[in-house]
């Protein structure tokens, strides 16, 4: 059982309060306000940590214990990281590694199942390895691996492809989350998409797309990363449906890790009013 004395930040009634948190094994068991006692050195404020909602760790070119350390000092205490670049080029063996190299440092980890592997099929690309639906099954079995990552075969998906259908079949017989990636998809082919099970996409990327998007009941990865930046398009989502959106960079590469990570984002929206 340890103690933490500080200034608590109360996110959800929008307070500041002296207090201590109780923490038994890492999990927070009380809050409790107490005055603080005089310090020579400063109280520290405590606070509930960034997480970024969808990011592939091989964009900032950095080993995930690494990555962490970077991370970390922006806020950030999790990630939900999809090792699909990886997976492309060794499969499972990737993952494992990723897996592994996360395990060195106190940080949050819940990593995917990649889903796509090889993203575009062996008749446009040429990559190191498959996971096929047999591999993505026993990935899903797995106590390390928390989600399947997402679904960018989204012409498979609404033409209900076997081997598609199968993965996405295995993350439900696991009890685990589908994450979805549908460019455009809009009315009925959301809709439908939704429909297999798949609860996020962080590819909308104007706000037709990101409102069916939470018509359909999924919810909306505002991603603003190195490549991808949709937020300015998205941000009216944030006030119109704020239980329904989450952020990610999806890919940060490493010149732009070192200056923020999803604490921009979040001082951005707040900035705005947000």
């Amino acid at each position: 059982m340890k103690e933490y004395k500080g200034h608590i930040v109360d996110v959800v009634r929008r307070e500041i309060f002296d207090g201590e948190l109780v923490v038994d094994e890492g999990r927070i068991v009380k809050v409790k306000k107490c005055k603080l006692p005089q310090n020579e050195k400063q109280w520290p404020y405590l606070m509930p940590g960034f997480i970024d909602s969808h990011v592939h760790i091989e964009s900032s070119m950095m080993a995930p214990c690494e990555f962490a350390r970077v991370a970390a000092s922006h806020g950030t205490i999790g990630v939900v990281a999809d090792p699909h670049e990886i997976g492309n080029v060794l499969g499972i063996e990737g993952v494992d590694y990723m897996i592994n190299s996360g395990k060195l440092s106190p940080f949050n980890y819940c990593f995917a199942a990649p889903s796509c592997v090889p993203a575009c099929g062996s008749g446009i690309e040429t990559s190191g390895a498959i996971i096929d639906a047999a591999g993505v099954e026993e990935l899903m079995a797995r106590d390390d691996i928390g989600v399947l990552g997402e679904m960018m075969n989204y012409p498979g998906v609404l033409h209900d492809d076997p081997e598609v259908m199968r993965k996405i079949n295995a993350a439900k017989a696991n009890g685990k989350p589908i994450d979805g990636h549908a460019p455009t998809l809009t009315g009925d082919k959301r809709r439908r998409y939704a429909q297999t099970g798949i609860t996020t996409d962080h590819e909308c990327s104007t706000l037709k797309e990101g409102r069916a998007c939470i018509s359909a009941g999924m919810k909306v990865i505002i991603r603003e990363g190195s490549a991808a930046k949709d937020y300015a398009k998205l941000s009216p989502l944030i006030s119109e449906s704020p239980e329904m959106v989450m952020f990610c960079t999806d890919d940060c590469h490493p010149d732009e890790l070192i200056r923020g990570h999803i604490n921009l984002i979040v001082k951005r929206a707040l900035s705005e009013g947000h």
